[in-house]
Formats: C-alpha cells, sequence, structure tokens
C-alpha cells in the first residue's frame, strides 16, 4: 500500500469512526451510549445474499452477526402482522417516513416507522427497497424462475459455469424455498378469473404460456376458499406482504435455519450507517440501534474479520461509496458504482372493457409468458392481482427483461451519499417488445396504462459493485481481503430475462460453497 494510500486510510477511518462515536443528544440531558463489539463474520442485511450467506457460513461452523434496519414480520393464519392496502394502509408501509410516490401519486406521510418499504430517490429513476428480516422476500410477488443457458449465459459471466448452476445451485434454492405452481382447482375458482383470462389471451396472441413456481404452500389459499381463514392470497391482498402465512420468504427458511444452528444471530433494528477498514486491516461496521420510530439509542462499532455486504443492490453500493469517497476503505475499484441497471421493470394498469375481471382478485401470480429466444431482447409478461377495490375492470401486468440500458451512482459530498444517475430511455429497445408484446396479449377494447413511464422506478436494482468489475465471481471486492458482496449489487445489470431472486440466492449458493472452501479459516 502506498504512503498516501495509507494515510487516507488512517484520516478516513478516524474521521468515520469519530463521526459514528459523538454522542447525539435526545435531550441536553441524554446522550447516546456508544458500544463496541468483535466478531469474525457481519452480514449487513437479511434478503436472498445475506439469507443464504448466514445458513450457509454457519452450516460449515462459521458464527456471524446479521444486522437487519428492519424488524421482523411474523405471520399465520388470520394474522394482520402487514399492512392491507385498502383497509389498513399505515405506518407499517414504509421506512422512517422516506416520502415515497408510488405510480407518481404522492402518499399521504404516516408516522416514522421502520416499515417495509423505502423510496431511494435518483435522478431519471427511484429505487423502491425493502427493510426487515428476509428483505424483499417479504413484500416480492414471488416469481422464482431461473433462466435458460443462452439467456444466461449472453448476460452473466459464463465463467459461472450455467451446467453447474443448473444441477447444483438453482436446485438448492428450489428446495429452500418450496416452489409450486398453484393448483387447477384454485385457478379456476371464482377470484382467479383475471388469471384465466391472461392465459387465454396470450395464446389468443401466439405467445408461449406457463405457470409461474412460486414460493408458496397453496394450501393456504385453497383454505382461504373454504372460510378456514381471512382472505390475503385469494382477494390479491398481498401487497405489502402475506398475512396467512405458507409464504415460503427468506426469513422462514434461509433465515430461520441458519438461527437454528446457534451460531448466527440476527440483530433487527441495527440500521449501518457507515463500513470502513481498521488499522489492522479488519473491517469496521457503525451502526445505529434504533427504536422503531428511528430515534438512536445506541452507536455500536463492530469489528470484524470479514464482512459481507448483502443490504441490496442500493445501500451496498451507497455504504461502499461513502466508504471509498471518505477514504474510510482505500482505493476501491474503479467500477464501483458503475453497472447499474433496472432489469427492464414495467408495470401496467390493464382495463378491459371486453371483459369483466371482477373483484377481488386472487394472487399473487400465476401465469407468465417467456420470449426468451433472442438472448439480447430476452423478456417476461406476468399478470398480477390488483388489492381489493370497487370494480375498476381492471388488473396488473408486470414485464422485465434484459436491457442495456445502465445508470451509475454518484457521490454528493454535501448530503454525504451516493445518488443514482439513470439515462432518460435507458431502457428503451426492451420497453418496446415488451409494449408491444403486453399490447398484443391485452387485444382490442383494452387500454394499457404504463405507470413505469409516469413514474420512473423499479423494484428488481441490480449492481452497482458487480461481478467482473469490483468483486470476482464468489463475490470477494477486487483488493480487499475479507470484503464481500452478495447480494443483487453483485449482477451486471440484469437478471437474465426473470425476476431476480433465484439468481441472487444461487449465485450467494456459489459462492458461499467457494468462501467455506477457500475462505474460511484462512481469511476469517
Amino acid at each position: 500500500m502506498s504512503a498516501f494510500s495509507r494515510r487516507r486510510l488512517l484520516s478516513g477511518a478516524a474521521a468515520t469512526a469519530g463521526l459514528a462515536a459523538m454522542p447525539i443528544s435526545a435531550s441536553a440531558s441524554t446522550r447516546v451510549p456508544v458500544t463496541r463489539e468483535e466478531h469474525r463474520v457481519v452480514i449487513v442485511g437479511s434478503g436472498f445474499g445475506g439469507g443464504v450467506t448466514a445458513l450457509r457460513f454457519a452450516q460449515a461452523g462459521v458464527p456471524s452477526l446479521v444486522l437487519e434496519r428492519g424488524i421482523r414480520w411474523p405471520t399465520g393464519p388470520n394474522a394482520e402482522t402487514f399492512p392491507r392496502v385498502t383497509t389498513s394502509a399505515d405506518k407499517r408501509m414504509f421506512w422512517l417516513g422516506s416520502g415515497p410516490s408510488l405510480f407518481g401519486i404522492s402518499v399521504p406521510p404516516f408516522e416514522r416507522y421502520t416499515g417495509l418499504l423505502e423510496r431511494v430517490p435518483g435522478h431519471g429513476m427511484d429505487i423502491m427497497c425493502a427493510a426487515g428480516v428476509g428483505g424483499g422476500s417479504l413484500v416480492y410477488q414471488g416469481m422464482t424462475l431461473q433462466p435458460s443457458q443462452e439467456v444466461f449465459n449472453a448476460n452473466l459471466p459464463e465463467r459461472l459455469d450455467y451446467s453447474r448452476m443448473d444441477s447444483v445451485y438453482y436446485p438448492r434454492v428450489a428446495r429452500m424455498l418450496r416452489l409450486e405452481t398453484a393448483p387447477d382447482e384454485l385457478v379456476n375458482s371464482k377470484t382467479y378469473l383475471p388469471s384465466r383470462i391472461f392465459a387465454r389471451n396470450v395464446e389468443r396472441a401466439g405467445y408461449a404460456l406457463e405457470k409461474v413456481p412460486m414460493p408458496i404452500d397453496w394450501t393456504y389459499a385453497l383454505r382461504e376458499l373454504e372460510g378456514d381463514m381471512k382472505p390475503s392470497y385469494t382477494n390479491g391482498d398481498s401487497a405489502f406482504g402475506v398475512n396467512n402465512g405458507g409464504k415460503h420468504s427468506v426469513d422462514v427458511t434461509y433465515v430461520a435455519a441458519a438461527e437454528a444452528t446457534g451460531l448466527a444471530r440476527v440483530a433487527t433494528l441495527h440500521n449501518v450507517t457507515d463500513v470502513a477498514m481498521a488499522r489492522d486491516g479488519r473491517w469496521q461496521v457503525f451502526v445505529d440501534r434504533i427504536s422503531t420510530d428511528g430515534t438512536v439509542l445506541e452507536k455500536k462499532i463492530i469489528t470484524a474479520k470479514a464482512l459481507v455486504m448483502a443490504a441490496g443492490a442500493a445501500n451496498t453500493t451507497k455504504l461502499l461509496m461513502r466508504a471509498g469517497a471518505k477514504g474510510a476503505i482505500p482505493d476501491l475499484p474503479d467500477g464501483l458504482g458503475t453497472n447499474w441497471g433496472s432489469n427492464g421493470d414495467r408495470i401496467y394498469f390493464w382495463t378491459n372493457l371486453a371483459d369483466d375481471f371482477g373483484t377481488p382478485q386472487g394472487g399473487p401470480v400465476v401465469y407468465c409468458s417467456k420470449e426468451w429466444d433472442d438472448p439480447g431482447t430476452a423478456n417476461t409478461i406476468i399478470q398480477a392481482s390488483i388489492p381489493p377495490l370497487p370494480n375498476i375492470r381492471s388488473t396488473m401486468l408486470v414485464g422485465y427483461g434484459v436491457s442495456e440500458g445502465r445508470g451509475h451512482f454518484v457521490y454528493d459530498s454535501v448530503r454525504d451519499d451516493a445518488v443514482l444517475r439513470w439515462p432518460f430511455d435507458g431502457d428503451g429497445v426492451l420497453y418496446q417488445r415488451i409494449q408491444q408484446r403486453a399490447s398484443d396479449i391485452v387485444g382490442p377494447g383494452s387500454t394499457l396504462l404504463d405507470t413505469t413511464a409516469v413514474y420512473p422506478s423499479t423494484w428488481h436494482p441490480l449492481g452497482g459493485a458487480s461481478m467482473g468489475t469490483v468483486c470476482d465471481l464468489a463475490g470477494r471486492v477486487l483488493g480487499h481481503r475479507g470484503l464481500y458482496v452478495l447480494d443483487g449489487a453483485l449482477l451486471p445489470g440484469n437478471a437474465a430475462a426473470c425476476n431476480p431472486s433465484m439468481t441472487i440466492a444461487a449465485v450467494a449458493e456459489r459462492a458461499t460453497d467457494e468462501l467455506i472452501a477457500e475462505d474460511a479459516g484462512v481469511v476469517f
């Protein structure tokens, strides 16, 4: 390390430590305590990347501390854990009054609470980020798709070895999430009429149709039909989480299994504010332990031999860029903050005057239409239910796929934050193809409202610390021993025409195998 880099490291780490250790006064007589801890491995985030890492490390005998800024969301039959959009929209929906604007409509502010979703504003594109044990798996609809070999190799490094991903890692994820497609008995029921109309129209338009594997025990939905539980699946009231249970999200699969070993501990309401390299080469994590209204109760400085960044594509990238800009982690790769993509997200309201979708509408998702023959424009379209509303003769279509549009983050010293910059019409070519296919599917007598055009945003942010430019294929940050990225930030801008969840988890499964074999006991 050069003398300049060494000076930059020490001054940056000292500045960060001093900032984190500074007491914050809640009143003139109240001070926030500062404490210190040491751990072998710290994992920031408990979603698909963090959950996989915690479990596989624990099974290999490697203990870890998982830091999660949000809360736990336990569910079960007739639970009211998650907010219901039409009957109980409240503070649980959003992260600490982040002021979301959904589909271009400003949502009235609720009181500050460590809720499910945070809007991360950017120039040209906003990012929707989840919070809570289980991360994005809490609020995602659940489409769990594996890319084809041709689309995978065209968009992800071939050195990942699709044949092994296909034979080992994708199946491993499928087993953990217990994937099932919706049974015909459910699909043929009254509230799943929109799914049947979508299926009919897809086939009329000459496109491929298939059921979507979902991490759901569909017997819960069938029990709702029988009146054994209040509706949650069968009325589409799952946009902010499924109250009745039966959804195999990361918190009840990977994280629960990791905790059961006794070697993984999840610390909730631990909001990471900064990361840095310590003078001895270990990693420091600066954490605010908060209450559910965001009040800082304690400041922690946690030191670890290994640090796994799994806070989601946006927040992993932002934390690393802040550390690099302030000199807290020197010599981070130049590609940090680049190669960011939206996964080509398009969300439509489909209003159908020829047919009546009815209300309520069963969900979350039953069918998809894949167009994967051309790896350069491969895309997927699904139909998704809307929450219980008066009959507005509408439902939702969602498209995503392979796009060449790429954004990048820029560090703003005034805000002490990294901000996304997204090019106008960045997904233009893919958008045109999705638009054409969606129009063909809905057919005459229908209208499509492209909500993404009204409010440019994505629920599937990818890249920022991508493999090949910032990390190797196992998530090791280049040139930084013991620093890893294992979440959506690692994927280069798209997930090969799929919802990203399965590929993020499969890549993390592959990476943890390699890290356990090569780094455990040597690096951490």
